[in-house]
């Protein structure tokens, strides 16, 4: 309603005399007062009756124009207001209007001009901000898809919290992914880039076998690609979830060390091999991988944690400590590090660091009841397997 108010405020020209002016001003205050109660059909009657007393007022029609605008009736809209622009070339709050109005109508070419100088022109915020949806849409429409990434990319920076807007960016990019991977099946699908892109479809939709496979076709390809084995480790882990089956957990392991072979020092593919090892209770293995990782990456704040938990499990809480207190260093509000330095402090016997652990971990568990839980799932292809509450946690 805030666009359709702010083009209600055209003053009619005082070139009316006597009893028509009276006429035309009771009508023109009783269509304000239906506007504001939601009256629609009301006011355009009140407006009509308007135009039969002066049919040259291009502001009754942008009002008309508006009101058929408002209640969708777009086809009306472009009529009345091509009558109002016709009238008085040039009325700046006609113009975008009627641009939305055609795009509305799939006059998307026409509508272009229109869209575009709305968006840039337009002093008023809200018409600037509609005329930017409708101008994204014009250029999808039109399969112009390189304007149309471009400018869902100046819609984000110009209005970063707008869940409208972000959805709407958010068809351009993955229509455009679609199309990029169409022509990409087209010109190479036997290539590289093929497999490994419907590998990381097939993943991202919990298809796993369908990604393990594909995975398997890039390392046919090329074995020695970097971080392939360790999304196809990474897959078999998601496939163990559900299948709980122990040979997706080892072949994901043995994935993990082909990575390793490839790249030394990659930090996630030790934590992932030190993570099975710790839950198979294979401590020594486990506290060698996690080493591994966190000299790759002193930061990762899992395999501080992880490290943290084997060295408990091995009965050393002084080695454990100071890992524990650079994971809550990284993230304060982490409930399983506040936990394991809990558990640190009382196998040490410190009674006022284990209360105050104890009270940071409590605050932050009731504050996210399921974080503990939530924290283990494999949901995105760019995390880890993260860290859990330990079984005797409170829940």
């Amino acid at each position: 309603m805030g666009l359709l108010l702010a083009l209600l405020l055209c003053r009619l020209p005082g070139e009316a005399q006597g009893a028509d002016e009276a006429k035309l001003q009771q009508y023109s205050e009783e269509a304000q007062s239906a506007l504001a109660s939601g009256h629609f059909d009301d006011a355009v009657a009140d407006y009509r009756a308007m135009l039969q007393m002066r049919p040259d007022l291009a502001e009754i029609h942008i009002t008309l124009g508006a009101i058929f605008f408002q209640e969708r009736r777009y086809e009306q809209a472009v009529a009345e207001l091509r009558t109002a622009l016709k009238l008085k070339p040039g009325l700046q709050k006609a113009e975008p209007l009627l641009s939305m109005s055609l795009a509305e109508t799939g006059h998307y070419r026409e509508a272009l001009p229109g869209l575009e100088s709305g968006f840039r022109q337009s002093a008023d915020p809200q018409v600037k901000r509609m005329c930017g949806l409708q101008l994204l849409r014009a250029y999808t429409r039109l399969n112009e898809n390189e304007k149309a990434a471009a400018f869902a990319l100046e819609l984000d920076r110009l209005y970063p919290q707008d869940p409208e807007i972000l959805y709407h960016t958010g068809q351009v990019y993955g229509n455009l992914a679609f199309v990029n991977m169409r022509e990409l099946a087209a010109v190479a699908p036997d290539s590289v880039w093929r497999h490994m892109a419907a590998a990381e479809a097939y993943e991202s939709q919990g298809e796993y076998p369908r990604a393990i496979d594909e995975y398997r076709k890039v390392l046919a390809i090329d074995p020695k690609r970097p971080n392939v084995h360790y999304r196809l480790g990474r897959t078999l882990l998601a496939r163990s979830e559900a299948t709980l089956a122990p040979a997706d957990i080892a072949a994901a392991r043995q994935q993990f060390l082909l990575e390793l072979q490839i790249d030394p020092e990659d930090a996630n593919a030790a934590y992932e091999i030190a993570e099975i090892d710790r839950r198979a209770n294979r401590l020594d293995a486990a506290e060698k991988y996690f080493q591994i990782a966190i000299g790759s990456y002193p930061e990762f704040e899992d395999a501080q944690l992880g490290l943290a938990a084997t060295l408990l499990s091995l009965n050393e809480p002084k080695r454990a400590l100071p890992h524990l207190e650079k994971a809550v260093a990284l993230n304060p509000a982490d409930e399983v590090a506040w936990y394991r330095l809990s558990q640190a402090d009382r196998a040490l016997g410190d009674a006022a660091g284990q209360k105050k652990a104890l009270a940071a971990f409590l605050r932050l568990h009731r504050s996210q009841p399921n974080s503990g839980d939530a924290a283990n799932k494999l949901t995105s292809a760019n995390e880890v397997t993260r860290q859990q509450l330990d079984a005797g946690a409170p829940r």
